[in-house]
């Protein structure tokens, strides 16, 4: 049966490392770690599902963080979220918005929030399924 797990350990971590990279895949693998810790350090959070036929690999994670903002309160916004691509279309990226959904309305949060690029119909497609809407336009400036 699928679950979703949260990442507590540096094991835990090590074993995400292959579904992150695939995501951010600019990360140097050796930064991974290090990386991760600072993070979690800031509140950073991941949750994750293992291959049903492979428990030992990760199939998906989402990578989040609460926040408190003056236009929406306090929120869950998710950094990061992945299926690696051949488990792609088994609902494990579904089930981990599901459960950050949960847990926002477990905590009496008022809304999950996250970005995706520009281009990413496939994963602009399971958010709308997923209930989230257009809200605004990500703005950033590379200096």
């Amino acid at each position: 049966m699928v679950s979703v797990k949260t990442a507590r350990s540096e094991a835990d971590l090590q074993a995400c490392s292959e579904v992150i990279l695939f995501l951010r895949p600019f990360l140097e693998p050796e930064q991974l770690l290090p990386q991760l810790k600072e993070m979690q350090s800031e509140k950073y959070e991941i949750v994750y599902i293992t291959a049903e036929e492979d428990p030992s690999r990760v199939a998906a994670f989402a990578g989040f963080r609460h926040m408190n903002k003056l236009f929406t309160g306090k929120t869950i916004y998710i950094d990061d979220l992945a299926c690696l691509p051949e488990y792609q279309g088994r609902g494990y990226a579904a089930l981990l918005l599901d459960h950050i959904k949960a847990l926002a309305k477990s905590e009496g949060l008022r809304s999950v929030q996250l970005d995706s690029g520009h281009g990413l119909y496939p994963a602009h497609r399971l958010y709308h399924r997923q209930g989230f809407r257009i809200s605004a336009h990500h703005f950033s400036q590379p200096l």
